[in-house]
C-alpha cells in the first residue's frame, strides 16, 4: 500500500471571528510560542489563513456559516523528537498563559504501554481543537543498544 502523510487541516470558524485583534493573537501564540508561519492566503476568493509547521503541512483558518465546534478533547497530534523538546515547549505555553488566559493546558503523567512511553501534554488556544504535543519513546530499544 503506498505511504500516506499528513498535509493539512482545515478548522473553520463563525463569521466576523478573523479581527485584527484575533489574528494577531494568533499569530503571537502559533508563529511566536510554536515557532509556525502565519500567513494571510485566499482559498476560492474567501479570505483565510495558513499556519505552517513546516513546508509539507498547514492547517488553514477559514470563517463559515457552518463552522467547528468541538468541546471534547478532539486534538491533533504533534510528533516531536525528544523528551527535552517536549518540556521546552511546555514551558513556552505556560510562559504564554501566564499573560494570556485563554491559552488553555493539560498536563499527563508518562503513558507506559509495554516498551514504549508517551511523553505529553495539550494546549488549546483560541482555535476550535487540542494540540497533543509529545514524543514516542522507546526506552528499551534504546537500552539495549
Amino acid at each position: 500500500m503506498p505511504a500516506m502523510r499528513f498535509n493539512h487541516m482545515e478548522l473553520t470558524f463563525p463569521k466576523g471571528t478573523f479581527t485584527d485583534d484575533f489574528l494577531s493573537d494568533v499569530e503571537s501564540f502559533y508563529g511566536g510560542v510554536l515557532g509556525w508561519d502565519v500567513m494571510a492566503t485566499k482559498v476560492l476568493k474567501l479570505d483565510a489563513y495558513l499556519l505552517r509547521p513546516d513546508d509539507g503541512q498547514f492547517i488553514l483558518l477559514a470563517e463559515a456559516d457552518k463552522h467547528l465546534s468541538s468541546p471534547g478533547l478532539d486534538h491533533l497530534g504533534l510528533l516531536m523528537d525528544a523528551r527535552e523538546d517536549v518540556d521546552e515547549m511546555l514551558e513556552r505555553c505556560r510562559r504564554f498563559q501566564d499573560k494570556d488566559d485563554r491559552c488553555e493546558i493539560l498536563t499527563f503523567k508518562d503513558l507506559v504501554t509495554g516498551s514504549v512511553v508517551v511523553h505529553a501534554f495539550y494546549v488549546k488556544y483560541l482555535l476550535p481543537i487540542w494540540f497533543d504535543v509529545q514524543v514516542i519513546e522507546h526506552p528499551v530499544a534504546a537500552a539495549a543498544s
